[in-house]
Order: structure tokens, then C-alpha cells, then sequence
């Protein structure tokens, strides 16, 4: 039937077009860290277009489609979605958007995602923001968003931190490698926050980035 002739034609006009040079900026941070209010903040004064995974992944299983279906049978059954599948939201976000930079947030994830947009996209990012706030701070700001349930919260609150910690080191350390992490003080008030990230934004020598 040529199936496999279909398929690597479908790769092939899957990937983007080459006269679509785009820019990609990774945000990575732990919870609590403070990037969702700092990515309004990039896409408000420096025109990016934020994008993040799980975002992608929840209106996909909205729109009713056989792929959203299958992500939340993924989902409930407590699988892992592959990192194909992000990537591919990913891609089709990136594709349809008429904007040529982006903010993508909370992604990779862990090294197979880093190592898997790379090779189904092509692109490789710009730099990596990482939003490094100590897990003390993490933890107090994330308890006094649930004031009045502590107790529940605690050992959850420790173990997301403990798990973003051992997954996304890895991948800040193989771009650490390449010079690429830009890494951010989020410990301190958002707007100090936002000086420094403007400073990783605002090209120097008023350079057109």
C-alpha cells in the first residue's frame, strides 16, 4: 500500500516550511517561580506569542478530536503523553500562528521531550529563561495562594518540586553546556524580576535581535 512512502511524505510536510525562520524561547521554573505572570509580562512587551503544553494538551481534548480523545485515555489511565504528541500540538501551534516568536512554557519537561522537539522540528531554541527560585520561597508562595488548607498541601507541594527538580535539571544542565540558559533571580519582587528578564530580551547596542 506505500503506507510508509505516505507517512515520510506526511513527515516531510509536517515539518515546518524553511521559509518560516522562527524564534523559540524555552521558560522553565519551578512551581510557584512566578513564569506564568512574567510570560504575560514577555508577550506584552516584547510581542511573543506564549505556548504551553498543557494548555495545548487540554483544548486538544476539548475540541473532541480522536487525538484529544486518546490523550485523555492516556490521562486517566495515569500514563505519561509522549513527547511526539506535545511536540506535534507544539509544531501545529507554531505553524498556524501568524507570529514568529514564542514563549513556550513548562516545556521540555525532561531530557527525552529537549532531545525529541529537536529532532521531530529542527528547531533548536534560542535560549532557555529559567526562572531559578529556592524551593523555601516556591513553597511559601504556593501555601499562601491556598490559605486554609495546609496540611493537604505540604507533602504535594514537596513532591511536584521534587519531581521538577529531577526531571528538569538535566535539561537545564545539557543547555547550561551550550551557553544557552539565561538564568533569572525569582526570588525576588515581580518587578525586579521583569528588569532582569527585560535585560535578557532587549538586545544590546539597540541590535535588532
Amino acid at each position: 500500500m506505500g503506507t510508509a512512502t505516505d507517512a515520510a511524505k506526511k513527515e516531510e510536510n509536517g515539518s515546518l516550511p524553511s521559509e518560516k525562520k522562527v524564534t523559540v524561547v524555552f521558560v522553565l521554573g519551578g512551581p510557584g517561580s512566578g513564569k506564568g505572570t512574567q510570560c504575560a509580562n514577555i508577550v506584552q512587551h516584547f510581542g511573543y506569542t506564549h505556548m504551553s503544553a498543557g494548555d495545548l494538551l487540554r483544548a486538544e481534548i476539548k475540541s473532541g478530536s480522536e487525538n484529544g480523545t486518546m490523550i485523555q485515555n492516556m490521562i486517566k489511565e495515569g500514563k505519561i503523553v509522549p513527547s511526539e504528541v506535545t511536540i506535534k500540538l507544539l509544531q501545529r501551534a507554531i505553524q498556524e500562528s501568524d507570529n514568529d516568536k514564542f514563549l513556550i512554557d513548562g516545556f521540555p519537561r525532561n531530557e527525552e521531550n529537549r532531545a525529541a522537539f529537536e529532532s521531530v522540528t529542527g528547531i533548536e531554541p534560542e535560549f532557555v529563561l529559567f526562572f531559578d527560585c529556592p524551593a523555601e520561597e516556591m513553597e511559601r508562595r504556593l501555601l499562601s495562594r491556598n490559605q486554609g488548607r495546609e496540611d493537604d498541601n505540604i507533602d504535594t507541594i514537596r513532591k511536584r518540586f521534587k519531581v521538577y527538580m529531577e526531571s528538569s535539571l538535566p535539561v537545564i544542565e545539557y543547555y547550561n553546556s551550550k551557553g544557552k540558559v539565561r538564568k533569572i533571580n525569582a526570588a525576588k519582587p515581580a518587578e525586579e524580576v521583569f528588569d532582569a528578564v527585560k535585560a535578557v530580551f532587549s538586545p544590546p547596542n539597540g541590535e535588532v535581535a
